[in-house]
């Protein structure tokens, strides 16, 4: 054979590549070795595509469960508003609730509908169920979410680094994810083990076969891994989940296909090439390459950097490395895939798949760009952002816009003028409605972003608005919005927010819609609940006036709003703010400055362009537009500036934990209105009150109205087991706040489940838990 194959060398490409097919589906002949025919007909090369089709008859089966689960939801929603609306108008239509009876003929007695009957219990109502509310499947859904509602617990670790002995915690994926991550993993393992045979008796006879089910097996995984990866993404659209929830699943498929690729290596080295004249029958076909597993290498090792740079250690400590890195590298591991497969098998369809679903989500994201679309004023220079600082040095960024959003979404928001490369998430806490109108227009609305600066980027934004002052503006790119809530918060009859800190940001757009739709009575939801734990009273000026809207305009008695104090008021010693020490950046800033200036400039040339046009050569008429446009440009939602003493935001301190924020806020009220805007404090704490608050909760005024505020952190399983009182057949918790709010949350949502799934109580239906990202 090896004779052969040297005869072999000199003749053409084609014949050349049936070699190499040869090679590796070795034919069986009369005078094939015994080895060779049973290994041929226990488990042929040829027939070893069907391992692919595995994984994908896998996947397939898991994503029509959840699709077929997204869509019961969404048409039990629509069918409950649905049914809701037609009783308000047929409600409309008489004069009295379809709950009254009524006698149309008091002397006869003979009315169908009575007050009170002479004989009998009085009449009930009956229940309504449409076909999509079976009973049996929502205690099978609340009996699933019994479990997969629970939280796992976090392991922590001490590990001693620079002489100091520090903890750190390893947290795992919610428990429905550890499921469906530890599901692939057995079916994977099962899948390569389990078929026989694991090796060949002789090298000779082909490559073996344990290395080509898991090697077929990676390969089938590329074009799942890569769509859970792209904000714009079919299994997005297909299930309601957003890509920043399926990214944990991209993840995992990461560490999942790297776990493949090491089975698929190693039994290379238990049977060698090498070994049993191997060798130099591979030399014989593989002229000119230096190393015999050369390909596999050049694949592995890109594929090893992707998994391990993406460790949550890692991608928290060098988050715009790996950004950075991501990508091109792994545009690098596809090309070595190409050419370690060869186009063997089935393995190149699956490669070509995922290529182009890589270049269709990217087709498909241009059209979350605010700069990419021409019809757009923002076409390639981007939108005008104004910043805004807030008590507690958070930062406002209000951006006038064209792009329509749901509540709840985020955006990926780029400032060239602050930082070019930098591109980071953050959650709208505006509405998009028509009762929102901006000052720019009625085609455009107001899109706020509230965060709290930490480090990095929202450090230098907090910077820039503190240097540049209240009235300068920067261009903004805007990539979204992504995200958003699966079900319709309006078909629940009680919705639950819980909020920490920052994390009011993603319940603030939900709760005006929700109340938006109440008003106008298309929602089931009868009672609203918000609790909302936050570290001192400031920073209730958030969303005073969001707040003010709630309390004035819901229906009576179904809002109630509990704020928590959870942390003393502490002035600095000179009253003012002391943010953490940023290094000076001269270079960068007058680089950023002169690229948002270029942007600038474009936006003015275009404005002064559609200025000449309006005007069609009148002078007096052009002025007119030209003071109009200055007006426009200023008349961006008028944000407040706390002016740092003596360049407060550049002391240094030496000891940056303990931090002082100042407790005053130097905004004056815009109208009475806003400063007459009770939020339910009994009186101002005493510093006996500061020290207990931690312990104790301090009688408070205007209870009766539901809106007050305690000083303490809030009991989350009594509060709920009260809401829990009061809620109607189904029932909607929402949470974002810091990890140990969200685990008590799920803790006590899992708990509520029994009740629905056990019938203890016949007239509950659903308890839906909804988490958001607190990073976010």
């Amino acid at each position: 054979m090896i004779q052969s194959a040297r005869l072999l060398q000199g003749t053409a490409p084609t014949q050349t590549f049936q070699s190499l097919v040869e090679r590796i589906n070795i034919p069986v002949t009369s005078s094939s070795p015994p080895g060779l025919e049973a290994a041929a007909e226990q488990d042929p090369w040829k027939r070893s595509g069907k391992y692919a089709l595995g994984w994908v008859y896998f996947s397939i089966i898991l994503l029509v469960f959840t699709i077929a689960m997204h869509l019961y939801h969404w048409m039990s929603d629509r069918i409950r508003r649905a049914t809701y609306k037609e009783e308000v108008a047929k409600s409309s239509t008489t004069s009295s609730p379809d709950d009254d009876y009524e006698m149309a003929n008091m002397p006869t007695n003979n009315s169908q509908h009575m007050f009170f009957p002479r004989h009998g219990p009085l009449p009930q109502k009956p229940e309504e169920e449409t076909f999509l509310s079976w009973s049996s499947l929502n205690r099978l859904i609340a009996l699933l979410r019994y479990v997969f509602y629970r939280p796992l617990p976090v392991l922590r670790l001490r590990a001693i680094h620079s002489l100091r002995l520090r903890k750190r915690e390893i947290s795992f994926p919610s428990p429905g994810v550890t499921f469906v991550v530890a599901v692939a993993v057995i079916f994977v393992t099962l899948y390569c083990f389990i078929p026989q045979p694991l090796y060949y008796a002789s090298i000779q006879f082909g490559s073996p076969p344990l290395a080509i089910r898991a090697g077929m097996l990676a390969v089938a995984m590329m074009p799942w891994i890569v769509a859970l990866s792209m904000k714009a993404n079919l299994v997005t659209l297909l299930t309601g989940i957003g890509h920043e929830r399926l990214n944990v699943l991209h993840r995992w498929g990461g560490y999942i296909c790297l776990f493949l690729s090491l089975i698929h290596t190693i039994p290379f080295y238990v049977t060698p090439v090498w070994d049993q004249g191997g060798l130099a029958l591979f030399k014989s076909y593989f002229r000119g390459q230096s190393y015999i597993y050369g390909t596999g290498v050049a694949a592995l090792v890109p594929l090893i950097f992707l998994c391990v740079h993406s460790l949550p250690v890692l991608r928290a400590w060098m988050y715009e490395v790996f950004v950075a890195l991501h990508v091109p590298v792994s545009i690098v591991f596809l090309g070595m895939l190409f050419w370690h497969c060869h186009n063997y098998l089935t393995s190149w369809n699956y490669l070509w798949a995922t290529a182009a679903i890589w270049l269709v989500s990217y087709c498909v994201r241009l059209f979350s760009l605010n700069w990419t679309n021409p019809r757009r004023m923002s076409w390639l220079i981007g939108e005008e952002a104004a910043l805004t600082i807030l008590p507690e040095n958070a930062v406002k960024v209000t951006i006038p816009s064209q792009v329509r959003w749901r509540p709840g979404q985020y955006v990926y928001l780029r400032m060239p003028g602050i930082s070019v490369f930098e591109n980071h998430p953050f959650t709208i806490a505006s509405l998009c409605s028509e009762d929102f109108p901006s000052e720019y227009g009625e085609q455009y609305r107001d899109m706020i972003l509230v965060f709290r600066p930490f480090g990095g980027f929202t450090r230098r934004v907090l910077n820039a608005a503190i240097d540049n002052g209240p009235m300068h503006t920067y261009r903004a790119f805007i990539d979204g919005p992504y995200g958003g809530m699966q079900r319709e918060l309006a078909s629940f009859d009680s919705v639950i927010f819980f909020a920490g800190g920052s994390g009011i940001t993603a319940i603030v757009s939900h709760l005006l819609e929700l109340i938006k739709k109440m008003r106008d009575s298309k929602a089931v939801t009868k009672q609203v609940h918000v609790v909302w734990a936050l570290k001192r009273p400031e920073t209730m000026e958030w969303f005073k006036e969001e707040l003010r809207i709630c309390r004035e305009f819901a229906p009576p008695e179904t809002v109630h709003c509990q704020f928590f104090i959870t942390a003393a008021k502490r002035v600095g010693p000179n009253g003012f703010p002391l943010p953490p020490p940023s290094p000076s950046r001269p270079v960068s800033d007058l680089v950023h400055g002169k690229i948002d200036k270029t942007f600038q400039g474009i936006a003015s040339k275009r404005n002064s362009a559609l200025i000449r046009e309006e005007a069609a050569g009148d002078p007096e008429k052009e002025r007119e537009l030209r003071r109009e446009n200055e007006d426009g440009i200023s008349a961006l939602p008028a944000p407040t500036f706390l002016p740092p003493p003596k360049k407060a935001h550049t002391r240094r301190s030496s000891k940056p934990d303990k931090l002082t924020i100042p407790s005053i806020n130097t905004v004056p009220p815009h109208n009475a209105a806003n400063a007459s805007f009770d939020f339910g404090f009994p009186s101002t704490p005493t510093m006996l009150q500061k020290n207990l608050m931690r312990f104790a909760f301090l009688p408070t005024a205007n209870k009766k109205t539901g809106w007050h505020t305690e000083y303490g952190r809030p009991d989350i399983p009594f509060m709920l087991k009260g809401f829990e009182r009061d809620s109607g057949k189904r029932t909607c918790v929402f949470v974002c706040g810091p990890p140990n709010m969200r685990v008590d949350v799920q803790r006590c949502v899992a708990g509520m489940q029994a009740k629905v799934w056990s019938g203890r109580e016949g007239g509950r239906e659903e308890v839906y838990l909804h988490t958001e990202n607190y990073a976010i």
